[in-house]
């Protein structure tokens, strides 16, 4: 009996023209394992465990690949190991985050954000980057109305460098006000934490992109005996019509699987 897969699963990503997985191959442990927050420690994967995990995800039907210049060398990674690969691929990366020396700082101006995107350009061999979107440092709004990061974005969107942009943030006011102006925000949302419903229902209601981070956050939960919080997270996501795809950041393939085939089980019972 062969594995259940995505591939029959993709949907648009707002109004972006762009058809995505409903998961997402999130890329922070391919490139970083100083200052991230994960029960457990893990060893950044070599060059043929990662090619293989990239290789299980095309397989299964993952398209959507999440990146960061914040992710250490994952960017960097990601260009040679997706060589000949472009057009399978939908690329999420970030700006306004940098990682070095153990440290995050943020910069959301014009000249930070246009150097940002050509690094990414280089690091990962491509001409273009699918989707852009602004690490938010938590001042949602400052960002939006007092830097000038969503204005270049735009600029490098008519220039064909990026196809779309949007947000990554953490307050409410700042997602939908990132959706009035840009294509995707992403979102936490997940069986702890519904704190920006509200905006996935606004991109719903508008035709915008949602990418939900976090997704099975579930942590101490009070589930059912019995119950895969997997499949939980997964019923209370995909519920929501405005969610185009959640990022899921594992580097271990058997739970990679696990996640694709409750996915797609969760998918076609809604």
């Amino acid at each position: 009996m062969s594995l259940p897969t995505l591939h029959d699963l993709h949907r648009p990503l707002g109004s972006t023209g762009l058809l995505v997985s409903p998961l997402g191959l999130g890329t922070v442990k391919l490139g970083r394992d100083q200052g991230v927050k994960y029960p457990s420690g893990f060893t950044i994967p070599d060059d043929d465990e990662a090619r293989m995990l990239l290789r299980q995800a095309r397989q299964l039907g993952i398209n959507l690949i999440d990146t960061a210049p914040a992710y250490g060398r994952s960017e960097e990674r990601l260009g040679p190991l997706l060589r000949g690969q472009r057009k399978d691929w939908v690329i999420v990366s970030k700006v306004g985050e940098e990682f070095e020396a153990g440290l995050s700082r943020h910069d959301f101006s014009a000249a930070h954000t246009r150097m940002s995107i050509e690094r990414s350009l280089k690091r990962l061999e491509t001409d273009f980057i699918d989707l852009v979107l602004v690490h938010s440092d938590g001042n949602d709004l400052h960002i939006l109305n007092d830097c000038e990061v969503y204005q270049t974005l735009a600029q490098l969107k008519q220039e064909g460098k990026i196809r779309g942009f949007g947000f990554s943030g953490k307050t409410v006011e700042g997602g939908v006000k990132a959706l009035e102006q840009g294509d995707c925000a992403m979102v936490t949302y997940n069986l702890n934490e519904q704190a920006e419903k509200a905006v996935i229902e606004y991109a719903a209601a508008h035709g915008k992109g949602i990418l939900v981070k976090k997704a099975l956050a579930s942590g101490h939960v009070c589930l059912e005996p019995g119950m895969d919080p997997i499949h939980a997270s997964f019923m209370l996501l995909f519920a929501q019509t405005g969610v185009a795809s959640a990022i899921v950041g594992t580097i271990n393939p058997l739970h990679l699987a696990h996640n694709v085939a409750t996915a797609a089980k969760v998918i076609r019972q809604l």
